[in-house]
C-alpha cells in the first residue's frame, strides 16, 4: 500500500488520482499482478532456467541457444496472430478477468511442468517453454487493458508506475528465494539438474500466491456489447478487429505510437535477452557477477518505472519517452566502448532506468490513446507490437554476430539503430489529436451496417 501512498500528503491525493469509484486496494490488486509474473520472466526466461536449457537440457550443443530462441518465437508468433482476436473478444463479452485467469493458470501449470524437465529432454522443454511464455504473455495484455478503468487520463502514467516497479520487486524476490534455495542446494552437494527444477517450482508457486489479490480485488467494469455478442464470439471478434484495421486513420496517432513501439521494443528485448551474453562474451562476466547485474537491473528499473511515472503525467508522454529513449541510445554507446566491467556497470544502470521509464511509460500512452469500448482490443494491438519486436530485435542480433563472425560489440551498436528510428517516429505523435480520436463515439460493425 505504501505504493500507492509514495509522494502523496494523503489518501485523498491518491484516490484522485484514480477512477471514480475506484478504491485504492483495487489498484493494489491491480498492481500485484505485475509483481506476480515478473518472478517467471526473470527466473525463467533471463537468470535460471535458460541457462539450464542451454547446459543441461541440450548439453550445450552447438544448436542449442538457436533452440531456445526458436521455443519463445514460437511461442511470440502464437500471440502475434491471436492477441488481438483475444482481446476483441475480451471486449464483446467483458470477459477481461476470466480470460486473465485462463492464461495465469496456464502459465503456472506449464511453468511447474518445467520441473519434469530433465537432461536430453528437448522436446518437452520446447513445448513447456513455448506455452507457458505465450500464456505469460497473454496475460500480460489483458492485466495491461485493465488500467484505463482504474486511473484518470492525467494519472494514467503514476499508476502504470506503480504496476512496473511493484513488479521488477517481484522479480527481485522470485530470484532472491531462488538464488537462497540455490545457494543451500549446491552446498548440499547438488548439482543443476537437481535444484534448477524446485526452482521453476518456487516460482509458480509465487505467481499462483502473489495474483490472489488481483482476482479477490479487482472488479470488470466492462460491460458486455449484446449487439457484437448476439452475431457469434468468434465471427464478432474477427469483425470487430477488421473494423479497427479499416477504420486505423481515425487512430493514426496510436498507430503510429504502436509502429515506434515495434521498433524501441525491438532494442528493449535484444538488451534484455542477450545482456547477459554480451558481458560474458564481450567483457569476460562470470556467472555470479551476470546474476548480480540482472538483481541491480531489477532495483534500478524499479526506481525508474516509478519515478518516470510521476514525471510522464506532468511533462507528457512523448517528452518522457523521447528521454527514456535517448537514454538507451547513451547506453548502447557506453556498452560498445566499454573495456572493462566499470563502465559495463555503469551502462547497465542506465539500461535499468530506461526498462523501468520505457515500458510504464508506453502502457500509460496505450491506454490515453485507446477507445473505451475497445480496450482490451487495443491491448491486444500493443501486445501484437511488443512480441514482434521480441522476435524483430533479438534475431537482427543474431544475424549480425553471425555475419561478423562473432562481433558482439558491432551486434550491439546495431541494436542502438532501433532506438533511432523508435525516436524519429515517435516525434510525429500528436497524443492531443489521438486522445480526442479515442475519445470520440465508436460504432461497432453491426451498427455501422444497420440501417
Amino acid at each position: 500500500m505504501n505504493m500507492l501512498a509514495a509522494n502523496t500528503p494523503g489518501p485523498a491525493r491518491a484516490s484522485a488520482r484514480l477512477a471514480q469509484g475506484v478504491r485504492p486496494r483495487e489498484v493494489l490488486g491491480w498492481a500485484m499482478y505485475d509483481f506476480a509474473n515478473s518472478g517467471y520472466t526473470t527466473v525463467v526466461i533471463t537468470a535460471i532456467f535458460n541457462a539450464y536449457f542451454v547446459a543441461v537440457v541440450a548439453g550445450n550443443a552447438p544448436w542449442a541457444t538457436f533452440a531456445w530462441t526458436a521455443a519463445l518465437a514460437l511461442s511470440y508468433a502464437a500471440i502475434v496472430l491471436s492477441a488481438p482476436l483475444a482481446g476483441a473478444l475480451a471486449d464483446i463479452h467483458a470477459a477481461k478477468k476470466r480470460l486473465l485467469a485462463a492464461t495465469t493458470l496456464g502459465c503456472v501449470a506449464a511453468t511447474a511442468a518445467l520441473a519434469a524437465v530433465g537432461p536430453g529432454e528437448l522436446a518437452l522443454a520446447v513445448a513447456l517453454i513455448a506455452v507457458s511464455n505465450y500464456f505469460f504473455g497473454m496475460g500480460e495484455n489483458l492485466i495491461a487493458a485493465f488500467l484505463p478503468e482504474l486511473a484518470r487520463g492525467e494519472a494514467l502514467g503514476r499508476v502504470s508506475g506503480w504496476g512496473w516497479s511493484l513488479g521488477y520487486l517481484g522479480g527481485l524476490s522470485a530470484l532472491g528465494l531462488c538464488l537462497g534455495y540455490v545457494s543451500w542446494a549446491q552446498s548440499q552437494g547438488q548439482g543443476a539438474a537437481e535444484f534448477v527444477p524446485v526452482t521453476v517450482l518456487i516460482t509458480a508457486a509465487l505467481f499462483a500466491l502473489a495474483s490472489l489479490p488481483t482476482f479477490l480485488w479487482l472488479r470488470e467494469r466492462a460491460l458486455p456489447r449484446l449487439l457484437e455478442a448476439r452475431a457469434g464470439a468468434v465471427r464478432a471478434a474477427y469483425a470487430r478487429v477488421a473494423h479497427t484495421l479499416r477504420h486505423a486513420r481515425r487512430y493514426r496517432d496510436l498507430r503510429r505510437f504502436l509502429t515506434c513501439l515495434v521498433f524501441y521494443q525491438a532494442g528493449i528485448q535484444t538488451v534484455i535477452a542477450r545482456a547477459a551474453i554480451y558481458a560474458q562474451q564481450a567483457l569476460g562476466f562470470q556467472t555470479a557477477e551476470t546474476i548480480q547485474l540482472v538483481l541491480l537491473v531489477n532495483v534500478t528499473a524499479a526506481l525508474g518505472a516509478f519515478v518516470f511515472g510521476e514525471v510522464q503525467d506532468r511533462i507528457g508522454h512523448v517528452r518522457t519517452l523521447a528521454i527514456t529513449l535517448a537514454g538507451w541510445i547513451l547506453m548502447v554507446v557506453i556498452a560498445w566502448a566499454a573495456q572493462g566491467p566499470a563502465a559495463f556497470w555503469v551502462a547497465a544502470n542506465i539500461a535499468g532506468l530506461c526498462l523501468g521509464a520505457s515500458q510504464s511509460a508506453a502502457r500509460a500512452l496505450v491506454g490515453y490513446l485507446s477507445p473505451q469500448a475497445r480496450r482490451a482490443e487495443f491491448f491486444g494491438l500493443w501486445g501484437f507490437a511488443v512480441k514482434l519486436s521480441s522476435i524483430l530485435g533479438p534475431l537482427t542480433y543474431g544475424a549480425v554476430t553471425w555475419i561478423s563472425g562473432g562481433d558482439h560489440r558491432l551486434a550491439i551498436l546495431a541494436t542502438g539503430a532501433f532506438f533511432v528510428v523508435g525516436l524519429a517516429i515517435l516525434a510525429g505523435v500528436d497524443v492531443p489529436r489521438g486522445r480526442q480520436a479515442a475519445m470520440e463515439p465508436d460504432a461497432s460493425p453491426q451498427e455501422e451496417a444497420a440501417p
